[in-house]
């Protein structure tokens, strides 16, 4: 697709949106030049924050200068209308999945640079990203560099009691980062996923595929008690879990085969009563696959004696349309929806990546009543390392971390423009579409509006943000991604 450069500054001016410039320098109030006097940069009066990120690249992810006034004149633009008093769902947050792989690579950074980094991306003020909720593995997932549980055991021996349970594995690396994050952000929300028990309890005896052996259905939901307990005691709290990362891929390394009967009998006769019985509040959430087996979570929904254990149903989008979402809702309008990975293959294409994840998951997915929207995955290095035998191999970080070198990727603006400004505790509001600018809107709990718009279109867009009478005026160039506060 072409791209159509961003609007130009004189062709603009009459519309309001003409850029800050700085003045002479002749400031002295009698007339005269004081040399000695720096030139005053004149900030233009403006109503609407506007940060902007061109699919070319030329702009990522910067505040602009432009200057965006309300009145009450009409124009021939295209409006997107903006009204709050229609809500939807609360947000939970914007983030991306912490592998172990990115615990490891942002903890091999040097003590400063680390602290640095973390801060950009959990921090909100000033141009950080505040990244609000994150998902993590229970045990490895195919972006660990090897494959554990947190009961291996001997080939041949079992550990029903758990007493060789243990987190040990997540002290060198992961835990000590999500320390650092939490002390950034200790509000921020933490979703853990399995991606295979310990391998005992199969009926392979392997990490690769196979199904949870019955008799140790309940060996197995004092795991989960057991891990949200151990990390507790480490001051991590674990928000949410989901019963299995994508239960219906076997291929993977690790991974588990879960049929959506398996998943429910496990909720609603071993996982749910042992959260009950040691008091854990943490949400059960089922499913965590893509968008094409909506059945599968409507099954176990469907099931009463499981649902009142569960919180809500967790999506990928690898195949099937985001639409399946408002399909799980509208059956249970009582219970969550979450958006928990989607992959940028590397070596990605910027401009394709970048309007594809932006239409379907940041403005795809809330549109469709998601909680919340995660990328997978948080840091890779130049090799996409690491992984395990068998996981993915070209799955592209958010950050590429290349020894004390740390470069923003795709989908670290594609976050951005949601996760910086939609806080936690937001809502969802009415947005206007055209058949080219695709939008989400948001109310944060401080009152300020969020409207962020992509131009899905192959021109240049100018367009208003309507709010009741009043307008603004705006434009973005092909591709082109703008988040708009006020």
């Amino acid at each position: 697709m072409k791209t159509t450069m961003f609007w130009s500054l004189p062709l603009f001016m009459g519309l309001g949106l003409a850029c800050g410039k700085k003045s002479s320098g002749n400031n002295n109030p009698t007339g005269g030049n004081n040399s000695n006097n720096p030139p005053v940069v004149v900030t233009p009066k403006s109503d609407v924050e506007f940060w902007l990120t061109q699919s070319d690249k030329t702009v990522l992810f910067k505040k602009q200068t432009t200057s965006l006034v309300f009145s009450t004149t009409s124009n021939s633009y295209p409006s997107i209308d903006v009204d709050d008093t229609q809500t939807y769902q609360q947000i939970d947050g914007f983030g991306y999945c912490l592998t172990g792989g990115s615990a490891t690579l942002l903890n091999s950074l040097t003590s400063v640079n680390k602290d640095n980094v973390l801060k950009e991306l959990f921090a909100f003020d000033s141009t950080f990203i505040g990244i609000s909720y994150l998902r993590i593995s229970i045990g490895a997932s195919d972006l660990s560099a090897n494959t554990f549980t947190y009961d291996d055991m001997p080939s041949g021996q079992t550990d029903v009691p758990l007493d060789h349970f243990s987190i040990n594995a997540e002290k060198t690396d992961l835990i000590p980062i999500l320390k650092k994050i939490l002390a950034i952000n200790p509000n921020i929300k933490i979703l853990g996923s399995p991606w295979s028990p310990p391998i005992w309890m199969k009926s392979n005896n392997s990490f690769k595929g196979g199904s949870l052996k019955p008799e140790y259905y309940a060996a197995y939901a004092q795991y989960f008690v057991k891990y949200i307990q151990a990390m507790k005691a480490e001051g991590i709290p674990i928000d949410a879990v989901t019963v299995q990362n994508e239960p219906l891929n076997g291929n993977n390394n690790p991974s588990l085969v879960m049929q959506a009967s398996e998943q429910a009998n496990f909720v609603k006769n071993n996982l749910g009563p042992a959260f009950q019985a040691a008091g854990i509040n943490t949400k059960i959430i089922v499913w965590d696959h893509n968008a094409d087996v909506a059945t599968y979570p409507l099954a176990i929904l469907g099931d009463a004696d499981a649902k009142k254990y569960v919180d809500g149903s967790a999506f990928h989008l690898y195949s099937g349309s985001i639409s399946a979402l408002s399909q799980v809702h509208d059956a249970h309008p009582d219970k969550s929806v979450y958006f928990t990975e989607q992959w940028v293959g590397g070596p990605g294409n910027f401009s394709g990546d970048l309007q594809w994840h932006v239409q379907n998951l940041i403005i795809g997915a809330t549109r469709n009543w998601s909680k919340n929207v995660l990328e997978w995955n948080l840091a890779s290095d130049p090799g996409y390392n690491p992984h395990t035998n068998g996981g993915c191999s070209t799955c592209q970080g958010a950050l590429t971390i290349s020894g004390d070198a740390v470069a923003r990727n795709v989908s670290y603006y594609i976050v951005a423009h949601a996760s910086k400004f939609v806080r936690p505790g937001s809502v969802r509001i009415s947005s206007a579409q055209t058949s080219n600018l695709l939008t989400v809107a948001f109310k944060n709990p401080d009152g300020k509006k969020v409207l962020i718009v992509l131009n899905k279109g192959a021109a240049q867009e100018v367009f208003n943000i309507k709010v009741g009478s009043r307008i603004v005026t705006t434009a973005l160039s092909s591709g082109a991604v703008g988040t708009y506060v006020w």
